[in-house]
Parts: C-alpha cells; sequence; structure tokens
C-alpha cells in the first residue's frame, strides 16, 4: 500500500517573511502538516487490520480520522504552492474573466474569500474552488480540514485560517493575516490548477 509523503517546500521557511515568520513556517509545515502525513499514513494501516479481521464496528471512527489526516494533508500542500516570495497581484486572463464573471469583480471575490477565511467558527479554511456541475467558481468556508465541503468541488486556492498558521505572529488578529496573504498568492499556481479542473 503506498505511502503519504510530506512534500518538500518550494521556497525556504524564510522566504515569506515579513508576511509569515520563518518560525511559523517551519513549525507548520515541519511539525502540523507532517502529523496530518503520519495521521494519514496510520489510520490506512488501522483500517486494513480492521478489515482483514473482519472488525467493522470501528470503521466510523477511522473513516472520519482518515478524512481529518488526508484532508489536511491535500489542503497544506495546495496552501504551500499557492504562495510564493514573488506573489500578489491579481490573475487575467481565463481565470480573471471567471472570477469576474462568478464574482462580479475581483475585488468583490476578494472580500469574499477574505471574510469566508476570517469567520471560519474554529479552525478551519477558506477556499477558491471550481464546481463542475455548474462550471463555476464558488468559495466555500471549510469547517477542520473536511466539514461544509462540496462533494464535487475542486480546491484551488486555499487560506489556512487554523491558529497554527498565524497565531505566533498576528495572535488573535486574524483578519490581519488573511490580508497579508494577498501579497503571496502564486497565481500562476492557482491558474495551472483552474485550467486542469475545467479541462482546458
Amino acid at each position: 500500500m503506498g505511502q503519504y509523503t510530506l512534500p518538500d517546500m518550494p521556497y525556504d521557511y524564510a522566504a515569506l517573511e515579513p508576511a509569515i515568520t520563518g518560525e511559523i513556517l517551519e513549525l507548520h509545515h515541519a511539525k502540523h502538516h507532517a502529523a496530518y502525513v503520519k495521521g494519514a499514513n496510520d489510520t490506512l494501516e488501522r483500517l486494513a487490520e480492521a478489515r482483514d479481521k473482519g472488525e467493522f464496528g470501528g470503521l466510523v471512527g477511522l473513516e472520519k480520522t482518515y478524512a481529518f489526516n488526508l484532508s489536511g494533508h491535500v489542503l497544506h500542500t495546495i496552501f504551500w504552492q499557492n504562495l510564493s516570495p514573488d506573489g500578489g497581484d491579481r490573475p487575467d486572463g481565463d481565470l480573471g474573466a471567471a472570477i469576474d464573471e462568478h464574482f462580479g469583480s475581483f475585488d468583490a471575490f476578494r472580500k469574499q474569500l477574505t471574510t469566508a477565511t476570517a469567520t471560519v467558527q474554529g479552525s478551519g479554511w477558506g477556499v477558491l474552488a471550481w464546481e463542475p456541475l455548474g462550471r463555476r467558481l464558488v468559495v466555500e468556508q471549510v469547517y477542520d480540514h473536511h466539514g461544509n465541503v462540496g462533494m464535487n468541488t475542486t480546491p484551488l486556492l486555499v487560506f489556512d485560517a487554523w491558529e497554527h498558521a498565524y497565531y505566533l505572529q498576528y495572535r488573535n488578529v486574524r483578519p490581519d493575516y488573511v490580508e497579508k496573504l494577498w501579497g503571496l498568492i502564486n497565481w500562476n499556481d492557482v491558474i495551472a490548477r483552474f485550467d486542469a479542473a475545467r479541462g482546458a
């Protein structure tokens, strides 16, 4: 059975300063993200053992734990790639046009994603996603790593709203942290995800 692995960061831990300190980024990647990878792998082993023994009574809890850890791994992997020390500005081309079509303007989209991220209750994510049935962009407010998500959506741009992503630097002022993320967005990565998701 294949194992999940912690991806290398696409830049040095200090590369996103001053918006995100190197200390936070290292803890976030090497400790928190690594824990989700380990959790997903460990839970897969426990699921296999339960199947082998025919012990299906505990599957509900194991499946939930697996979804939590795997989703944490997936979202963090996207998050690192969504950010860049050379990021910022706004997208043009097809993604820029789609944002204007589905949200009215880039500024309206920015306000919606910022608000979704800043107001997540407890821990979670703000996500720009592609919804293929309606062939449209949507903003999702994800609880933890996997709650309140459309089953068919593909995340394109993700903002981590867990306290471990910002608290050492921004304390309880999550909106200030979210505003700083806009200056780090790697729109080339987001555009590539958008093109792949819609089959362009």
